[in-house]
């Protein structure tokens, strides 16, 4: 059995006060965790997360967050409070990134005022053109190859816009800004990213400072390592 991780059917599915959440070793800030990462959202509320050794190093983890396979309460959530966090940016237009982006968007912009929101895709369709796509590759899908694509019949509506981007996860920065550098490439101006969950910091070195500076996310969680006990924090 891989060292301490379990199936994933019962995360995601509600919210948690911090009394009712599980307890980590003797210094909770630190671990060690055993099944989950305890996650806290900006109501002080805590969403349990599975944790995930990496497939190249098992010893080394994550905490994972799968939206579509979150709560409907949870999406909402989620949702809500990004598009709170967003709202300081005044976007005219959310985009959102392929896949996980999707679940999140429709509540983002609402929270927003907006009518709609830009989806991307990986799929593409035999009228997609190849200069509005770029490559991508992240944490959990590193297999070169992928693409991200706009529909040619929503660039309109991009045209003189702000956009942020939204999506479930930043976490080596690479998907985000190679659609940030897609979007400025078109002429779209990006006021800033929004995700669901901010995986560690690496991700701050692939978007530089000042795109950095415009990322925004509901939650936090840690890059992890392996020890007797558990995960606890990465060196």
């Amino acid at each position: 059995m891989p060292h301490f991780t379990e199936a994933t059917t019962h995360y995601w599915q509600q919210l948690l006060s911090p009394e009712a959440a599980p307890k980590a070793g003797p210094d909770s800030q630190a671990g060690p965790w055993r099944l989950g990462y305890p996650a806290s959202l900006p109501d002080g509320r805590i969403l349990m997360l599975p944790i995930r050794p990496l497939a190249a190093e098992p010893r080394h983890a994550v905490a994972s967050l799968l939206v579509n396979q979150a709560s409907m309460e949870v999406v909402r959530v989620l949702s809500r409070m990004l598009g709170e966090a967003l709202a300081p940016l005044a976007p005219d237009l959310v985009v959102a990134l392929p896949t996980l982006g999707l679940s999140l968007a429709p509540g983002v912009a609402e929270r927003l005022g907006h009518s709609r929101y830009v989806p991307l895709g990986y799929s593409r369709k035999f009228w997609y053109e190849e200069p509005l796509s770029t490559a991508v590759h992240s944490i959990t899908s590193p297999t070169p190859g992928k693409r991200v694509y706009l529909d040619p019949h929503l660039l309109p509506l991009l045209h003189g816009k702000r956009v942020a981007l939204v999506d479930d996860t930043l976490s080596t920065g690479t998907t985000m800004a190679a659609t940030w550098d897609l979007m400025e490439g078109l002429g779209v101006q990006v006021v800033g990213c929004g995700v669901a969950m901010l995986q560690g910091e690496r991700w701050r070195e692939k978007l530089g400072l000042q795109r950095s500076q415009m990322a925004v996310g509901v939650l936090r969680s840690p890059l992890l390592q392996a020890v007797p006990e558990g995960w606890t924090l990465r060196d």
